[in-house]
């Protein structure tokens, strides 16, 4: 009976839906150095990161350089929306302390030097 027992609790746990973090998908990045970008974000381990899927510029999609790299790195959620990691910038090939917030469809990144002093930040649409 034991048995029996355990194998239904299993059965269930195995049945429940994953939940999925509610920054997961598709975004569009702000302008930046005249072109923008479609970044997928994904599970990476217990943290969330983003991998540019797409670039486009005023003439349309291109096939840019920066198709396949990581974006978003390491964001670890700390509740309420809130995720902090890191963040790469392709325009200068440098990587930042990095925050996310998610509100509705807009996802706010941060990107901070100095400790936190000077940051620059954007805010992406999430892609339908």
């Amino acid at each position: 009976m034991r048995h029996l027992l355990l194998a239904g609790v299993a059965a269930l746990g195995l049945a429940a839906p994953a939940v999925a973090d509610p920054v997961l998908g598709s975004w569009q990045t702000e302008v930046d150095g005249g072109a923008y970008a479609h970044v997928e974000m994904r599970p990476c381990g217990a943290a969330v990161c983003g991998v540019v899927t797409r670039t486009f510029d005023a003439e349309g999609e291109y096939a840019s350089e920066t198709i396949g790299e990581m974006l978003v790195r390491g964001m670890v959620p700390q509740g309420g929306g809130r995720y902090e990691g890191r963040v790469w910038r392709p325009s200068n090939d440098r990587v930042y302390l990095g925050r996310m917030e998610l509100s509705g469809d807009r996802l706010r990144l941060r990107g901070c030097v100095a400790g936190g002093l000077i940051c620059a930040s954007q805010t992406w649409a999430r892609v339908r």
